[in-house]
């Protein structure tokens, strides 16, 4: 039976995002932990998006836009920025500091800003492996051809293709492109799928689906899906994580122990800096 998954709004600091993982109706799909689409939003001249230096642990950060720039930098010294079709790929493992802010020169002159930011859940045996960073431009990325449709392989393996991006399970993530009438059947390659409609017009098998809606699709079927108008749609999933994971403000681990230890150790500001960053947020009360 399919699951629909429907958005509920969260504040990152005075920027909205439509949160669909995890919901109460299914906490993950595949290794998919956290699954936000933020924007389209429109900054004025001065302004921008400004995500604070936080932790994180037992994950892998994935950030994608469709439109604007972002500035990620970590404690591990990276500083890259990011545009549409790129992939920032941040394996937070024991622990990583990181912030994303507006561009200098996108700030002072205003931008939009439209993408999705998804957290992948790390198998148990990498859960606590090094930290590391790794920017894939948009012209390394596999990019799959049907009649009328565009799918860009951000990481993992599908339809015979396989992203450069670093993975550590069976895992998929396709953004995707579609044409007015155009129509696509996703095969049943990995034990978990997910289809999310960021906008446009869609019908899988043969019922329309919600924009900003997530469908969560029964194992073993190939589904079909039909674009009625121009539509950008992605696909993920992939093998379910080996075990529960917890989930607790920017970290995921297989034991509140893990967790425990992680938030001491950012108490006592022990999980690195990013340079030339001196903000601090205290973990949340609950």
């Amino acid at each position: 039976m399919t699951t629909l998954l429907a958005p509920h709004t969260k504040d990152l600091g005075g920027f909205t995002v439509r949160r669909l993982l995890p919901a109460q109706a299914r906490r993950m799909i595949g290794p998919f932990v956290f699954f936000d689409h933020m924007g389209p939003a429109e900054f004025a001249a001065g302004q921008g998006i400004d995500v604070r230096p936080h932790p994180h642990i037992g994950l892998a950060t994935v950030t994608y836009l469709f439109e604007g720039a972002l500035m990620h930098r970590d404690s591990l010294g990276s500083v890259q920025r990011i545009e549409p079709g790129d992939v920032n790929w941040m394996t937070a493992g024991r622990g990583i500091v990181h912030s994303e802010r507006s561009d200098v020169g996108e700030r002072a002159r205003g931008h939009r800003l439209h993408g999705i930011q998804t957290w992948i859940g790390l198998p148990r045996a990498d859960e606590q492996s090094d930290a590391s960073f790794v920017h894939v431009p948009k012209a390394a990325l596999p990019v799959i051809h049907a009649p009328g449709v565009s799918l860009r392989l951000i990481v993992g393996d599908a339809l015979g293709a396989r992203a450069p991006t670093p993975s550590y399970s069976p895992i998929f993530y396709l953004a995707g492109e579609f044409d007015a009438g155009a129509r696509f059947t996703l095969p049943p390659e990995h034990a978990e799928r997910g289809i999310y409609l960021v906008d446009g017009a869609i019908a899988v098998d043969g019922a329309p689906l919600a924009p900003q809606h997530v469908l969560a699709l029964d194992p073993g079927a190939s589904v079909e899906i039909v674009a009625d108008t121009a539509s950008t749609v992605m696909l993920f999933g992939g093998a379910a994580l080996d075990g529960e994971r917890h989930l607790w403000w920017n970290f995921v681990a297989s034991s509140r122990e893990l967790i425990d230890e992680a938030k001491a150790r950012w108490s006592a500001q022990q999980m690195g800096q990013v340079a030339g960053e001196t903000e601090f947020i205290p973990l949340p009360p609950k």
